[in-house]
């Protein structure tokens, strides 16, 4: 199994637009430091599936290689807005899963075009897609929002956005099925005391502390979190690293 963080950022991306702190300054000259809308790529046995679709080149991306499924953790914009474009491609209908929001985003729902919206997802009912088993987690946000349990049935990882804190039905889960690997929302710096919808570094690094996996990424990255890591390195353990647009993983 492989993992490509596609993008790592949070609604306002790095660079954020009229924002001229180091993060934003240091984006808009190099392009490694840049941060588009958080959603990742998973191959598993040549077959591609997508964590969200908030990427506005994703039908770009999707012509170099069609992918078989795309799981979405919820319909908030930024995870989702790839899609408006792409729904009006050609060829074989590519299925959609995620939580069941009627509302959805846009028309997508009404004119899904070539996507194929699948019932909305059962919390902690495993999906299978050729040999990747996704279970849909329940996540605390302002919309219905899953994060997935993903496992090739030799890699477990775990993939948590948009989250603040964990449901204690979600951690039990997790605590039991041990994950090799957390991907993890870390929006704010810890100067965000009181966070709403996303967590800050510390909650996501008490999160990663109580699941023990080997390895974790912290995704869903503001352009505050980067300054401050800019200003002073982040302290984090052994093990724990920012993703990065780009980056790849091999389990």
């Amino acid at each position: 199994m492989r993992l490509r963080f596609a993008g790592t950022g949070d609604s306002a991306q790095v660079p954020c637009f009229g924002c001229d702190c180091p993060a934003c300054q240091r984006g808009r000259l190099l392009r490694s430091h840049r941060r588009e809308p958080c959603c990742g790529e998973l191959v598993v046995d040549d077959c591609l599936v997508l964590i969200d679709a908030g990427r506005t080149d994703l039908a770009e991306r999707c012509e170099r290689q069609r992918p078989a499924a795309i799981l979405l953790t919820h319909y908030h914009a930024d995870h989702v807005q790839g899609l408006l474009h792409l729904r009006w491609g050609c060829g074989e209908p590519i299925p959609v899963y995620g939580p069941k929001d009627p509302q959805g985003c846009a028309d997508l729902h009404k004119n899904p075009g070539i996507l194929d919206f699948q019932p909305g997802l059962k919390p902690f009912r495993p999906l299978a897609l050729g040999r990747l088993t996704a279970t849909p987690l329940p996540l605390n946000h302002s919309k219905p929002t899953l994060g997935y349990a993903l496992s090739d049935g030799a890699s477990r990882i775990a993939w948590l956005t948009d989250t603040v804190g964990l449901p204690g039905a979600t951690e039990r889960f997790l605590c039991e099925w041990r994950p090799d690997a957390l991907v993890i929302d870390a929006t704010h710096p810890d100067s965000h005391r009181i966070p709403r919808n996303h967590n800050n570094l510390s909650m996501a690094l008490e999160i990663i502390e109580r699941l023990s996996p080997s390895r974790a990424w912290l995704t869903h990255i503001s352009h505050e979190l980067d300054a401050e890591a800019m200003r002073a390195p982040l302290a984090l353990p052994e093990g724990v690293e920012l993703a990065a647009d780009g980056l790849e993983i091999l389990f």
